[in-house]
């Protein structure tokens, strides 16, 4: 006979943040102001590795930052919209190595 496991105290579940929603939320807790250069976003940001896919892959936010283009953002919009496109074709490409997709998708 199984057990059913132990309810979860919270109301709501708890959400993994990764790609643009992760960026963001790093930005909020940051003192960062618009318009910013890469450097200053770069800066205000002290965690660089932002998590690309919910298995935890990260992307170098400088590396980013460099694919983006702009040296300069006006808004943080700007920022996101530039950003935005490079966290997506990492996600669909997938994370690392061969090795390290294959050892995610194994159970042990």
């Amino acid at each position: 006979m199984a057990v059913r496991p132990p309810g979860n105290d919270d109301e709501t579940p708890e959400a993994i943040e990764f790609g643009i929603a992760a960026l963001d939320a790093r930005l909020e807790e940051s003192d960062l102001s618009f318009p910013a250069t890469s450097e200053e976003v770069l800066r205000g940001i002290p965690a660089r590795e932002i998590p690309y896919d919910a298995s935890g892959h990260t992307l170098d936010l400088g590396d980013a930052l460099e694919r983006a283009g702009p040296e300069r953002f006006e808004t943080k919009s700007e920022l996101m919209n530039a950003l935005h496109p490079i966290f997506e074709e990492r996600r669909r490409r997938g994370g690392g190595s061969i090795l390290e997709r294959l050892r995610d998708a194994l159970p042990f």
